[in-house]
C-alpha cells in the first residue's frame, strides 16, 4: 500500500473523495464551455484546466463558513468548493438573468456571490489583491478571526496592485493569503521574461511574510501550506506569500491562440502531468478510489455538467429596461 498522504494532514477519505469531485467537475465545466463558444452558445471562457489542484487544495484549506475569498478569473475549482455550483457557473457562461456573480452583466470569471463570501472581481487584473487586504484590515480592526484568501497568476505579482497590497498586509499584519497560481504565462509572455527572481515566493521577504513555493498538481501539497497560512494568520502572525507552480493547458481564452507562443510539444508534455489524472492515480494507490468509483463519479459529474448546461441554455435572459440597474445610485 502506498504512502497516506491525506491521513497525515488530517483528512478524511471522504474529504478526498470530495477534493477530487470538485476538481473533475471544473473540468468538465470547462471543457464544456469551449463546445459551447466553439458551437456559437457562449462567447467567452477563461479556462482553470490544468490549475485545479492548487485551486481545490487551497480551498479546502480555509473555513468555508467564515474566510473570505477574492478569487481571480481562472478560479472555478475555488469557487465550487465555496458553494457556487455548476448551474451558477452556466448561467454567467450564458450570462442569462440569474446568474448570481452580476445578473449575466460580467463577462465570465468575474466570481461574485455574496452567501458565500465569494467577493466580486474587477475586470483589471490583479485589482482584488487590494480588495482582500481592505477586507482582512476591517476583519482585524473588528477582532474577527476570519482570513482573506487571494489568488492571481504571476502575470499580476507584477503589477502595482500586488506589491501596494503585500507590502500593507506586511506592515500591518494582515490575515491575508495571496497565493500566486504560476501557469507559466502572463498571456503570452513566458516567465522568463515576466520575473528577474528565480521564484515568485522570492518576493515575500520584502514585504516582510514568510514565501514558500509549492507543486501546484499536487491538491494535498497545497492544502498543507495554505491550512499552515491559515493558521499563522488566525494567530495574529500576518500574511503569507505561496506559489503553486501549474500549467495552463489551453490558450490563455477562447480568444486566444497559443500556437504563435508556445510549441506545440510543451503542451503535450504538461498533459503527462495533468493533476486530475495524479489525484486519482493517488487514490487508488492508497485504495480510497476503485475503477468503478472513478467512473461513478465521473458519470455523476458529468449528469451536474449536462443538466447545469440545458437549464442556463433555456433560462431567460435579463430584461433590457435593467441595463442600468445596479449601476447608478437609485
Amino acid at each position: 500500500m502506498a504512502e497516506n498522504r491525506h491521513k497525515e494532514l488530517g483528512l478524511t477519505d471522504q474529504d478526498v473523495l470530495e477534493m477530487y469531485e470538485t476538481m473533475l467537475l471544473a473540468r468538465k465545466i470547462d471543457e464544456r464551455m469551449w463546445l459551447l463558444n466553439r458551437s456559437g452558445k457562449i462567447p467567452f471562457v477563461i479556462s482553470c484546466q490544468g490549475q485545479e489542484a492548487a485551486q481545490v487544495g487551497a480551498a479546502f484549506a480555509l473555513d468555508r463558513g467564515k474566510d473570505y475569498v477574492c478569487p481571480y478569473y481562472r478560479d472555478m475549482g475555488v469557487v465550487l468548493t465555496f458553494g457556487m455550483t455548476a448551474r451558477d457557473l452556466m448561467l454567467s457562461g450564458f450570462a442569462k438573468a440569474e446568474d448570481p456573480s452580476s445578473g449575466g452583466r460580467q463577462m465570465p470569471g468575474h466570481f461574485g456571490q455574496k452567501k458565500n463570501r465569494i467577493v466580486t472581481g474587477s475586470s483589471p487584473v490583479t485589482t482584488q489583491v487590494p480588495h482582500a487586504v481592505g477586507i482582512a484590515l476591517a476583519g482585524k480592526m473588528e477582532k474577527k478571526d476570519f482570513v482573506t484568501f487571494v489568488t492571481f497568476g504571476e502575470g499580476s505579482s507584477n503589477q502595482g496592485d500586488f506589491h501596494e497590497g503585500a507590502n500593507f498586509a506586511g506592515v500591518h499584519k494582515l490575515p491575508v493569503i495571496f497565493m500566486c497560481e504560476n501557469n507559466k504565462y502572463a498571456i503570452s509572455v513566458p516567465i522568463e521574461k515576466q520575473l528577474a527572481c528565480e521564484k515568485v515566493s522570492d518576493r515575500a521577504i520584502g514585504y516582510g511574510m514568510p514565501g514558500f513555493t509549492v507543486d501546484g498538481n499536487d491538491p494535498l501539497e497545497v492544502y498543507k501550506v495554505v491550512k499552515e497560512a491559515r493558521e499563522r494568520a488566525i494567530r495574529g502572525e500576518g500574511p503569507t506569500l505561496i506559489e503553486t507552480v501549474t500549467y495552463r493547458l489551453t490558450p490563455h481564452s477562447s480568444d486566444d491562440d497559443d500556437r504563435s507562443y508556445r510549441e506545440q510539444e510543451e503542451v503535450a508534455e504538461a498533459k503527462k502531468n495533468d493533476p486530475i489524472a495524479k489525484f486519482a492515480a493517488y487514490l487508488k494507490q492508497v485504495g480510497v478510489m476503485t475503477e468503478e468509483q472513478e467512473k461513478e463519479i465521473l458519470d455523476k459529474v458529468m449528469n451536474i455538467v449536462n443538466e447545469a448546461t440545458d437549464y442556463a441554455e433555456t433560462a431567460p435572459y435579463a430584461e433590457p429596461e435593467h441595463a442600468l440597474k445596479h449601476v447608478y445610485a437609485e
